[in-house]
């Protein structure tokens, strides 16, 4: 039997769903949107999981990196596409959206993004940053 899961990620929990590969739920639950909490989560639901999903967001790429790093099938899935099957669920809330990403997990309608690599998003930060500080400078000389 294969199994499939979906991580809807928010700021401090995640909500977790595992579906079996008829589409019946097989477990829920929640972690700390943390990625050794993450970790810890998915290796007490003890089923081999096919793939582990999870919607590109700016908090994804930390707890897909700690979940690709522990041997596990993490996939990042494009937004728009994850939001187009996120409709068809009647309420909005976590637990269905880990619900509708393990579905879109299970059956395969899912366009994986490219992460970027822990180095690139440390030099992003840092050009933000840059930037951010030297218009704010430029601003105070002119007044």
């Amino acid at each position: 039997m294969k199994y499939f899961a979906g991580l809807d990620v928010s700021l401090e929990e995640t909500a977790v769903c595992v579906v079996d590969e008829s589409g019946r739920i097989v477990k829920e639950g929640r972690s700390a949107s943390e990625p050794r909490a993450l970790y810890e989560a998915l290796r007490k639901i003890n089923l081999p999981l096919e793939r582990i999903g999870l919607e590109a967001c700016s908090l994804t790429a930390r707890l897909y990196d700690g979940i690709r790093a522990e041997g596990l099938p993490a996939i990042c899935i494009e937004t728009r596409q994850a939001n187009a099957a996120m409709k068809t669920m009647p309420n909005k809330t976590d637990r269905n959206d880990a619900r509708a990403l393990a579905q879109i997990m299970r059956t395969g309608w899912y366009r994986q993004v490219h992460v970027k690599s822990r180095q690139c998003r440390f030099w992003r930060s840092l050009l933000v940053a840059r930037r951010t500080a030297s218009m704010k400078c430029g601003r105070s000389k002119m007044s």
